[in-house]
């Protein structure tokens, strides 16, 4: 356990890809009504080698530690890959170095792969319009804006 809180610490120390991607082609957030943590991820994607792949990937996040140094992992690990291949990536993947979760810090991986997973089912042909009235992620919350889909997390979800 030690070892997990310093690599979080760690993580958190310097986090990866935080704040919003102005010119994102996917926006995907998610949040918990129940523990209170809220998650957008912004992803940018570019052609490579006749593929199309994640660019640069950002994220926001309202919640614990935890879930802002398993969003930094992730969008770290993201990058160069396809649409498919980041569908397929886990929870318990998408914590990258941080190794696996605390069985209550568990909902962090999912919040983060909700997000993801959110930001994917758009399609990304085109960039999306920043949404003009809630740049932010609280102000998201406040007032839908654009294509900004809320996806709550059933605490049933499996791990």
């Amino acid at each position: 356990m030690d070892d997990f809180e310093s690599k979080v610490r760690d993580a958190l120390a310097n986090p990866q890809n935080q704040g919003e991607l102005a010119d994102a082609d996917a926006v995907g957030t998610v949040g918990s009504p129940d523990c209170g943590d809220m998650l957008r991820m912004w992803l940018k994607f570019t052609e490579k080698d006749g593929k199309r792949v994640i660019d640069r990937a950002s994220f926001q996040a309202f919640g614990c530690q935890t879930a802002i140094a398993v969003a930094s992992m992730a969008t770290e690990l993201l990058k160069g890959k396809t649409a498919e291949e980041a569908r397929e990536l886990s929870a318990s993947e998408l914590t990258g170095d941080l190794g696996p979760l605390p069985p209550m810090k568990i909902h962090c991986g999912q919040l983060v792969e909700g997000a993801l997973k959110s930001a994917l089912d758009q399609t990304p042909a085109a960039p999306l319009p920043a949404p003009a009235s809630a740049p932010t992620l609280s102000g998201g919350f406040q007032r839908p804006a654009g294509k900004i889909r809320i996806v709550p997390l059933d605490d049933e979800q499996p791990s």
